[in-house]
């Protein structure tokens, strides 16, 4: 099962669903950390946000060079 996702997050669609899927719960711990001033929160939010970017720019750089760079 493992397996199988990780090669779903090496394509092109993959990467898109990941940094989609990442970017939404980020946005979500941000509206939890607003409203309840924890800075657990506003880790989290970090933590997806840069997990989102990373994926967005392996994307990018698949879409642009044909391959997916570490």
């Amino acid at each position: 099962m493992t397996n199988k996702l990780d090669k779903f997050h090496k394509t092109k669609l993959g990467l898109l669903i990941f940094a989609l899927v990442e970017l939404g719960i980020a946005y979500g711990f941000f509206s939890l950390s607003i409203d309840r001033g924890n800075l657990l929160w506003y880790l989290l939010t970090l933590i997806f946000l840069v997990g989102a970017l990373k994926n967005f720019f392996n994307l990018i750089g698949v879409l642009l060079h044909g391959y997916r760079r570490k």
